[in-house]
């Protein structure tokens, strides 16, 4: 899939929002990419984690034997991501703020495991997983997304297959563009969703 097509999607499922936005990592933006909005449309997710699974092939990461998510954000296309690999998928999800695979979830040694995400911003979210699985013995051969917004800045820690790079600019709280200063804040990610400040 070309960057037009796959922005094509976001668009039509509505999921390219703009406004003042607080990220994941604390970082404010412009643009946000509201990828739930994608995923409750099984065959928009499907064509956007077909092509990802493809390009996983491509770029030589066919011999993985499982795919791991971070949750929350990373599990449907992760799991469709494997779907199209013909291969399990496990997810990570957080204990005490530390990731772990539960619910009986096992990775052997001889296992090649890549990590699917939705959408790259800084990377912690894939490093935080990888960090979890090697602790545990895991091969973590790659990591993969639908959309790089870092635009190759992201150092997550192993190699990145990514469908597409999406640069948005984001920008500290302290250092915002009167036009995004301006606006009224609003956090529509899943991370620290206790409160915003």
């Amino acid at each position: 899939m070309t960057k037009d097509e796959v922005l094509a999607i976001f668009r039509e499922c509505g999921a390219m929002l703009e406004g003042h936005f607080i990220l994941s990592s604390g970082l404010r933006s412009p643009v946000f990419l509201q990828k739930a909005r994608v995923f409750q449309y099984p065959h928009q997710t499907e064509k956007l984690c077909k092509a990802l699974a493809a390009k996983i092939h491509a770029e030589g990461f066919g011999n993985a034997t499982k795919i791991v998510s971070p949750a929350i954000g990373g599990i449907i296309p992760g799991y469709e991501t494997a779907r199209h690999m013909n291969l399990p998928a496990l997810y990570t999800e957080r204990v005490e703020g530390k990731f772990e695979l539960r619910r009986g979830f096992e990775i052997a040694a001889d296992d090649k495991v890549i990590v699917v995400e939705d959408i790259v911003s800084t990377g912690l979210s894939i490093r935080e997983c990888v960090e979890a699985l090697r602790g545990i013995g895991a091969n973590v051969i790659a990591a993969a997304c639908l959309i790089d917004r870092s635009g190759g800045e992201a150092d997550v820690g192993v190699p990145l297959v990514k469908l597409i790079d999406f640069k948005v600019p984001a920008y500290p709280a302290d250092q915002l563009p009167p036009e995004l200063a301006a606006l009224p804040p609003v956090k529509p990610g899943s991370r620290g969703i206790q409160g915003v400040k």
